[in-house]
């Protein structure tokens, strides 16, 4: 189907396939009856539009249901083609792709190279704040030669990361007879126009409630079909109920977030399992330069004091203490950008601050001084339940205790739900800010480009030419070696900067049932419903 065509179709608008009748909501087994597996979870959904989905929540669906031109197949990190047959540097600044014919999205339309090149376009050109445009920063162009061949025309030659960012949150294939170029379009209005290519079409959505999948026969890629035929999704506001109804058999897996005191209890019972596999999830805190005690829009500007004030953090919070007391090691200290394990990580933050890792006061009071600040600086630090786990509350709250053991800080705690934290984040709401991070791919560029090339999704107003040139040139650079030390020093310069202040690097857990098999946590850190019997 022609360009021309699609675009006509997608004016004209598309029919809904299915209707969300309310009865589907009544219960899980009224989504698919006893035999489906069901999934349990406390992380909201932003949205179902790959343009504006940026999040753990939203691609724990995003990615059972869209198709990928490339993908990391389970138990292995690096990725291959997916709906492609091909996928090659056919020049420096020319990365090929080559589908698989006769493909097409549950609602029966064509899937072809043309709604490859709309996916990319819209989300470049819509670039909502909470989408992944930042990932396609090295994107010039998207050309769709023929039905099965698109060309991703690149900025910067020899992009060692682009092949990974297709299989991002910014490399959904979408229905162009569906979405809107210019704009975002509802969860709802998604759901009844099943633009899905994945092993799953969504069959009932209602959103951060309970979401229906159903195996999608159709899809063609490398991931192979589902060994299960439907899957409910089904959402939790508090953890304690998400134990609950996995220990007593109510859902089969519980699929985040369990706090550390409740994943340590069912370790010890006899009807679950506890699975735990590679983590490349970090938790930080982010300062907004803007708003920040003595921030660039604040009625005392100083960018020296601005700086001493984030540098006091990173010396005094501890880090170790955090772990031990609120996640009993589920989560370890990390004094880096790129987690531990992953090829590059170094550890700038345990030689410039604190004594080896450990807290030092002493520094933090030398750097209040010096700078020529009065304590206790007035610092509002906000968190959000649910999203990060049970555990938030009580992490902020000995942070907290923390910073105002020192006489330094008085820090005031606020709390925000996620969906609503999502949007006040990026409107300079917050000075300083939880945030916690899930890979798109392992690679350290993952934990870097995001972060800090021109502002990033942060969008919290931090600018540093000199890291932009760095990361860029890392990720054009094809000598591993050299490659290795940009990394290393990029992640010393954005320490001294302080954007961001590390804190914790956390492992994967997922808790299922006994009878439950084919739960794969692997260093591609995505959980996949589609291996899941039970």
């Amino acid at each position: 189907m022609t360009n021309v065509s699609k675009t006509a179709l997608r004016v004209l608008g598309v029919a809904a396939i299915a209707s969300l009748g309310a009865a589907a909501f009544t219960g899980c087994a009224s989504v698919g009856g006893s035999s489906a597996i069901t999934v349990g979870t406390t992380d909201q959904v932003v949205s179902l539009d790959p343009a504006a989905e940026y999040d753990n929540g939203s691609f724990a669906i995003i990615n059972q249901v869209y198709p990928f031109l490339l993908n990391s197949v389970q138990g292995k990190a690096e990725v291959t083609p997916d709906i492609a047959t091909s996928a090659s540097f056919t020049s420096p600044t020319e990365y090929t792709v080559v589908l698989k014919s006769g493909l097409k999205f549950a609602n029966g339309h064509d899937l072809t190279a043309s709604d490859v090149k709309f996916s990319f376009d819209r989300v470049v050109k819509i670039a909502d704040e909470n989408g992944p445009s930042s990932l396609l920063w090295n994107l010039d162009s998207t050309e769709a030669k023929d039905d099965t061949t698109v060309v991703f025309h690149l900025k910067n030659a020899n992009d060692q990361t682009f092949p990974a960012t297709l299989s991002s949150p910014a490399g959904p294939i979408i229905d162009e007879e569906v979405f809107p170029a210019d704009k975002v379009l509802s969860d709802e209005e998604i759901a009844k126009a099943h633009p899905f290519a994945g092993q799953y079409d969504i069959t009932s959505y209602k959103k951060n409630e309970l979401v229906g999948f159903k195996k999608f026969d159709g899809y063609n890629g490398s991931l192979g079909a589902a060994v299960n035929s439907v899957v409910n999704l089904k959402y939790y506001t508090d953890s304690s109920n998400l134990k609950l109804d996995v220990q007593k058999g109510n859902i089969d897996v519980a699929a985040r977030s369990l706090s550390a005191t409740d994943i340590e209890s069912l370790a010890n019972d006899s009807n679950v399992t506890v699975h735990k596999g590679p983590g490349g999830e970090i938790r930080y805190i982010v300062f907004n330069f803007d708003t920040q005690p003595f921030g660039a829009k604040t009625a005392e500007a100083d960018a020296k004091k601005a700086l001493a004030v984030r540098q006091a953090v990173a010396h005094i919070v501890d880090r170790q203490a955090i772990s031990d007391q609120v996640y009993k090691g589920t989560y370890t200290p990390l004094y880096s950008y790129v987690p531990t394990g992953i090829p590059g990580a170094v550890e700038p933050l345990k030689d410039l601050y604190g004594k080896g890792g450990a807290p030092d006061v002493d520094a933090a009071k030398a750097l209040f001084q010096s700078a020529g600040i009065t304590a206790p600086v007035t610092l509002n630090l906000q968190w959000t339940p649910a999203h990060y786990g049970p555990s938030s509350g009580d992490e902020y709250a000995l942070i907290k205790s923390q910073l105002e053991a020192t006489g330094l800080f008085k820090v005031n705690l606020q709390s925000t739900e996620w969906v609503t934290y999502t949007d006040e984040r990026k409107k300079d709401a917050y000075p300083a800010y939880q945030l916690g991070w899930f890979p798109d791919y392992s690679d350290a560029d993952n934990w870097l480009t995001p972060f800090f090339l021109q502002g990033g999704f942060l969008h919290n107003h931090y600018d540093n030419a000199a890291v932009d040139a760095l990361i860029t040139k890392q990720g054009v650079e094809t000598d591993p070696a050299a490659r290795q030390q940009e990394i290393e020093a990029i992640q010393l310069a954005v320490a001294k900067d302080l954007s961001t202040v590390p804190l914790l690097q956390g492992s994967q857990v997922v808790v299922a049932g006994k009878n439950v098999k084919g739960v794969v946590l692997d260093a591609s850190f995505k959980l996949r419903f589609a291996s899941l019997t039970k």
